[in-house]
């Protein structure tokens, strides 16, 4: 059962994308799933130190063995999956698409622009959503990844590969997308949600795994949580991004945009309320905190943590009532929190 499952615990933009590359290469995984659609980019950065953006591929496809999937629960923007393969120099024979995975089309792209969603709850109209809906109501035009020729080469039944990889031991990797808070089903701001469920029970059915499959689940935060922008749901303890660059002491303004939209997120304040319902659906095994260099901009250049962003960490594991396992302070950076405590203990 050696299947890790990478899931966001607040809004979204955790740091999944960057977690779930760490992880790949730490476990050695040969098999690197990503669910969901293209509604959300996930950021990992390459040996040369420049970032990727990935809407479609799991981040680990920039390692040089593993295998890549997208499961039948995909939603597929065959443009943007092509550009990625192209970007990312994947090979054929490191990407497999099942054939039941779903085709987002102009049609999709069409029924949500035309649409409310981006003034009511603030959806990056990708095309996802209303690619999930056509899929429920079993519209008999719906194009799967197996009717698009372009595709062709890459189109095999997931389950059967991942079940070999399995039976042989070999660990895969589920890069999950969004986050808890953003869960169709166990938000509490329903209706300012996804199209889909986002915990780790709903990523092991997209993939075609079984719960039993399962040994590892890795929740991940950040240290100011936010949301997409506009009118996108509750945000408690909302700031502007002018409040987190004087916290962090920061020499530069810090401030972030949406992979998809480009428009200027949303940021609050750490609050728990999210996160222990998360940890209460997803029950993880490990858990990551990232973006400590919004608690102290130093933490990044040393490489490590300041007694500040020290402090910090310690107060949100009495929040959250869990310990924390990695902390991350850069857009590459991973470090275990039992490490950074071994040394603190020793001065």
């Amino acid at each position: 059962m050696p299947v890790t499952v990478v899931v966001g615990g607040q809004f979204g933009s955790e740091g999944k994308g960057k977690v779930a590359h760490f992880m790949a290469q730490q476990m050695g995984a040969t098999v690197a799933v990503r669910v969901g659609g293209s509604n959300s980019g996930h950021t990992v950065v390459d040996t040369s130190g420049a970032p990727i953006i990935l809407r479609q591929l799991p981040t680990a496809a920039i390692l040089s063995e593993t295998i890549c999937i997208l499961p039948a629960g995909s939603y597929i923007d065959p443009d943007i999956l092509l550009d990625e393969v192209g970007r990312t120099g994947l090979a054929a024979d490191r990407l497999l698409i099942d054939p039941n995975a779903m085709l987002i089309t102009a049609q999709e792209h069409l029924r949500e622009q035309t649409g409310s969603l981006r003034s009511t709850i603030g959806s990056t109209l990708s095309g996802t959503g209303a690619a999930v809906c056509r899929r429920i109501d079993r519209d008999l035009s719906v194009q799967l990844a197996k009717h698009d020729h372009r595709l062709s080469k890459y189109i095999k039944p997931a389950v059967p590969f991942m079940r070999t990889r399995l039976t042989a031991g070999e660990r895969i990797i589920i890069e999950g997308t969004q986050g808890f808070g953003l869960s169709l089903l166990h938000s509490t701001d329903y209706p300012f949600v996804t199209s889909r469920d986002t915990t780790a029970a709903a990523f092991v059915s997209e993939a075609g795994l079984s719960p039993l499959d399962i040994d590892d689940i890795i929740l991940v935060l950040r240290t100011f949580p936010i949301r997409v922008a506009g009118n996108s749901g509750s945000l408690p303890r909302e700031v502007d991004w002018k409040t987190v660059s004087t916290y962090a002491e920061s020499a530069f303004p810090i401030i972030e945009r949406t992979s998809v939209t480009h428009f200027e997120r949303r940021v609050a304040r750490f609050h728990p309320y999210i996160v222990q319902q998360a940890i209460a659906a997803n029950m993880p095994t490990q858990i990551v905190l990232n973006h400590l260099d919004y608690i102290d901009n130093s933490c990044q250049s040393l490489g490590g943590l300041t007694q500040k962003a020290y402090s910090f960490v310690e107060r949100v594991e009495k929040l959250i009532g869990a310990p924390i396992n990695y902390l991350g302070f850069s857009p590459s950076s991973l470090i275990c929190n039992q490490q950074i405590k071994n040394e603190v203990s020793s001065l």
